[in-house]
């Protein structure tokens, strides 16, 4: 009899799938509560309240699978339970429809004054001049993120009569084309689009993607919208330009602190608001619940589960054997998404040496996982790794070859977009670590770990020396170098590492020296 603990709100209609399953005992009760016996426990349901710590599993050495009935697992240590062989799973596409559903209601809402409107006359006020407003039809729409609440949404205004615009770097031509969609650079979408919304996760390279330098390269009149993650727009920066009206209006759903207090945005009578509401109507609340119930019916019943967040449970002696390649090949996946901002048609992998006898197929979709990650607008993993692939039309290939190029082990990835084919090549060397040992047409040696900046120049005399000066002159450790080049002053390019970010002012001071061709911020 399995031993299942809700430790969250989760309705009876939700857990039905376990219901069904005569093998479980089903406990609805806190983690806290003295009467639950969590070295019992088999299986753990939450939602965003419970925080599944280390400390806890530690208490719980029954436990095999924790379910997050949402799409965020912040609140779920991922790491811990890999190590001890939990598998995560949650729901992200559960809500999918209704942050669609609603991110087209904040934008009918925002065109049409509607909230101001109302309000006036539950005020006894009837300004019908006051609030002429602007049709969807014939506007376009533009799209920054085109995962499944993108799409969802460019299918509601394209039978609106609007066009679509989309900035996503993986967004090949045949997608485009099978959508109905005109694939743009963020500055095209940015000067042709009459509405503006971002459907992208939150990181590093998002963070304030909407800001003062890509404001002031919108039409005057261009409306924002945001129900995807509080800081993608910059608040501040969005007040001056709705002060000085050159943004028309915004509705938001999300903040980069919540709930809003001390916001200059909230001031602006033409911007709706509404508390995080993308995610809340009962058909999402009760489809995440239902994912993740049947998520772990399938999963105590033997059978896989789709919507896992790490590794699928393996037996600690072959998760130890494969964790170091696990995590090069994940590595390796995000150098290639972080490298090549284009549509990807084909990835390629070829695995030769010891590697080959592991479970490449595992490694494969860590490749995949390291390579979807923070680019689309779900939790991408091993498991739905290959899944994704298949949404997104991107081929897959997977072979072992007997050339190691004089390593024991070797991965090697080549992607082919729609102009450009980018090749890199890793190794894991015992007590020594991963290592990138091939970079699109360059033998080097760097650890694909932490801040990096990739580098590609002519190979002329003190160029590395006007780097390094440059960095230097504002007092930033470069912490290791590595160095490559095809022939004597021809192209070359260099691997910086340091303890931190590097921001994009310095990044712009290098790029202007003669010699640069290109640079590109890894951050693995």
């Amino acid at each position: 009899m399995y031993q299942i603990l809700v430790a969250d709100a989760i309705s009876e209609e939700g857990l039905q799938p376990l219901l069904e399953l005569k093998e479980a005992n089903i406990i609805q009760k806190k983690v806290t509560d003295p009467e639950v016996n969590l070295s019992e426990i088999d299986a753990l349901l939450v939602r965003s309240a419970t925080k599944v710590t280390e400390e806890l599993m530690e208490q719980m050495p029954n436990l095999k699978i924790v379910a997050r009935a949402g799409v965020g697992v912040d609140n779920i240590e991922i790491s811990a339970a890999t190590k001890r062989g939990i598998i995560v799973v949650n729901a992200p596409n559960g809500n999918t429809i209704s942050t669609a559903e609603h991110t087209f209601a904040m934008m009918a809402s925002l065109m049409r004054n509607i909230p101001q409107a109302h309000q006036t006359v539950k005020n006894l006020e009837w300004k019908r001049n006051t609030f002429v407003g602007n049709e969807l039809f014939g506007k376009t729409l533009g799209i920054i993120g085109f995962g499944r609440i993108g799409s969802e949404l460019a299918k509601r205004a394209k039978v609106f009569g609007m066009g679509v615009r989309v900035f996503d770097p993986f967004l090949t031509n045949e997608r485009a084309i099978q959508i109905g969609v005109q694939p743009s650079s963020l500055d095209e979408l940015l000067a042709n689009a009459d509405i503006i919304t971002v459907h992208t996760p939150l990181t590093a390279e998002t963070k304030g993607l909407i800001n003062e330098e890509t404001l002031k390269k919108t039409k005057k009149g261009v409306y924002f919208l945001n129900c995807a993650r509080g800081g993608i727009i910059d608040e501040e920066a969005l007040a001056i330009f709705l002060e000085n009206g050159h943004v028309a209006g915004a509705a938001l759903d999300v903040f980069e602190v919540e709930p809003p207090t001390d916001n200059p945005l909230l001031k602006f009578d033409n911007v709706i608001v509404t508390p995080h509401l993308g995610a809340s109507t009962k058909e999402a609340q009760l489809n995440v619940a239902t994912q993740v119930a049947e998520e772990v019916k399938l999963f105590l019943e033997g059978k896989p589960v789709s919507n896992s967040i790490n590794l699928p449970a393996l037996s600690k002696e072959v998760f130890e054997k494969i964790k170091p390649f696990h995590q090069l090949a994940k590595q390796m996946g995000s150098t290639i998404a972080q490298c090549m901002k284009e549509g990807i048609n084909e990835i390629s992998i070829s695995y030769a040496g010891t590697v080959t006898e592991l479970e490449t197929s595992y490694l494969t979709k860590a490749l995949l996982a390291g390579f979807f990650n923070d680019r689309i607008d779900i939790p991408v993993n091993e498991v739905n790794a290959i899944l994704t692939a298949k949404e997104v039309h991107l081929t897959i290939g997977e072979k072992i070859s007997t050339n190691t190029f004089g390593y024991s082990n070797c991965i090697t990835a080549v992607a082919k977009g729609d102009h450009n084919t980018f090749t890199v090549r890793g190794t894991y060397i015992e007590n020594y670590g991963p290592r990138i040992v091939f970079l699109n047409g360059f033998n080097i040696d760097f650890l694909p770990e932490g801040n990096l900046l990739y580098i590609q120049h002519t190979d002329r005399p003190g160029v590395i020396g006007r780097v390094g000066r440059i960095l230097g002159d504002y007092e930033i450790n470069i912490a290791t170098m590595q160095v490559g080049r095809k022939a004597a002053g021809g192209e070359a390019i260099m691997i910086l590492s340091f303890d931190k970010d590097i921001d994009d002012f310095y990044i712009s001071l290098i790029s202007q020296l003669d010699e640069i061709t290109s640079i590109n911020r890894l951050i693995l």
